[in-house]
């Protein structure tokens, strides 16, 4: 295909509400394609028991969900909210690398009120390297197509980029080259497919061409339509807030009652005249706001645990270190607890679990430390995405198979640090 040359300049500028149009119509293609997805999965890969596509829909609707209410309107700001979102509510390895997808965009759009095309085009390019850095270092992981495809299109639409083209007239590029596949005669994979998805459906969504039920952004709205994932059962509550309530003598369970609708993973704990208050929510100034009339607030800590950070307890922890085990069903994490797991995150193919799940496993004052261990690679890129959120906090054991599964967990011993465990128990692995 002979290479195009531009030249044109444009004073376009790209607002929050553009934003949320295309990321509304990404999601509005995902529910249309999303069963495709997984189809092709079976097609490509007859043994794997994952489903993609879910994965890839689950995560959009975790990423919307924070533009039903917010009163941001920078595009700085919006990409912020919907990547931390992403991140937390990524599902499955195909979901991770769409949030860091997500999360580059942001850190490319990090304090713009507005952005020009170009601006715009180049936050994409800090979307592909931060996919990449998620994959491992072997050419052949499955997901690997999906960044090669994300490299793809990025180069496709270099010198539209370049020239300061309309956003459209990028993305025209950027789908044209998602297409070349097919032109080439070859089906599309999984990865090419999702990539390309993700692209018409910011497209559509700029135009305000919606071709499927589209989430709507008004309080309210549950999203849901003829039985299809409610983005509302995938909201994250992202951030992580600690304080004391001083001069206060209300009851606890009251409190929580007057919290619960924007708060979630609530534990106070009352002491003479204090309150200790350790919750995650994702209207943090909702939460401080309803708590101001109980009495002066003080020691407020906040983190936003989609980003690296250490946790904080609000009790001091009943172990040193804890084994958690994630199973795809009731009989599954029966068999996990006899071999010793003290924690099981419950995922089958259908509902697996998301990083914010795992995450808030431990943010729980059970253990100071965790060792996680998943079931099969489907869950690859979720645990290493735990694992950079919290650091030394937690150790990863991936396995191949549930009877690696148990092998690993065997080998668990609550008197060694977490460290240790996870090279005893990938010892264990390589010796059987």
């Amino acid at each position: 295909m002979a290479e195009k040359i531009y030249d044109i300049k444009n004073g376009e500028v790209i607002t929050g509400s553009d934003f949320k149009r295309m990321v509304a119509g990404a999601y509005s293609e995902f529910l249309l394609e999303y069963e495709n997805i997984n189809e092709l999965e079976k097609k490509e890969h007859p043994t794997y028991h994952g489903h993609p596509g879910t994965d890839i829909l689950r995560t959009m609707g975790a990423a919307v969900m924070p533009l039903t209410d917010t009163e941001d309107d920078t595009i700085g700001g919006l990409a912020r909210r919907v990547a931390t979102a992403a991140i937390l509510g990524a599902r499955g390895n195909a979901g991770v690398v769409l949030s860091q997808i997500l999360r580059g965009i942001a850190k490319g759009l990090l304090g713009k009120f507005t952005a020009t095309s170009s601006e715009f085009g180049k936050a994409f390019q800090y979307g592909i390297l931060y996919a990449q850095r998620v994959l491992p270092e072997e050419a052949e992981h499955p997901e690997r197509p999906m960044v090669t495809a994300a490299r793809a299109v990025a180069k496709g639409a270099y010198h539209a980029v370049r020239a300061n083209l309309p956003i459209l007239e990028i993305l025209d590029a950027a789908v044209e080259a998602g297409r070349l596949p097919e032109h080439d005669g070859r089906e599309l994979e999984v990865g090419e497919k999702i990539v390309l998805d993700f692209l018409c459906g910011c497209q559509n969504g700029l135009r305000g061409n919606f071709v499927s039920p589209s989430l709507s952004f008004t309080s309210g709205s549950n999203g849901s339509n003829a039985g299809l994932p409610n983005p509302k059962d995938d909201e994250v509550h992202p951030y992580c807030l600690t304080f004391r309530v001083k001069g206060t003598n209300a009851d606890p369970n009251e409190v929580e009652e007057h919290l619960k609708d924007d708060a979630s993973s609530i534990v106070l704990e009352q002491k003479r005249t204090q309150l200790m208050v350790h919750l995650h929510t994702a209207h943090p100034g909702a939460v401080i706001e309803q708590c101001l009339g109980l009495g002066s607030i003080h020691d407020l800590r906040m983190a936003n645990m989609a980003e690296p950070h250490t946790m904080t307890a609000a009790h001091e922890p009943l172990m040193g270190v804890a084994l958690l085990a994630i199973a795809h069903d009731e009989a599954h994490a029966e068999k996990l607890q006899e071999s010793g797991a003290n924690l099981i995150a419950m995922g089958g193919d259908d509902d697996p679990p998301s990083v914010g799940t795992l995450v808030n496993a431990a943010h729980s004052d059970l253990a100071s430390s965790y060792v996680m261990v998943g079931d099969s690679p489907r869950l690859a890129l979720v645990l290493s995405q735990v694992k950079r959120i919290l650091g030394q906090r937690v150790e990863i054991v991936n396995v191949e198979s549930v009877a690696e599964q148990v092998t690993a967990i065997r080998g668990f011993d609550k008197h060694l640090s977490a460290a240790a465990n996870a090279e005893r128990m990938r010892q264990r692995l390589t010796d059987k």
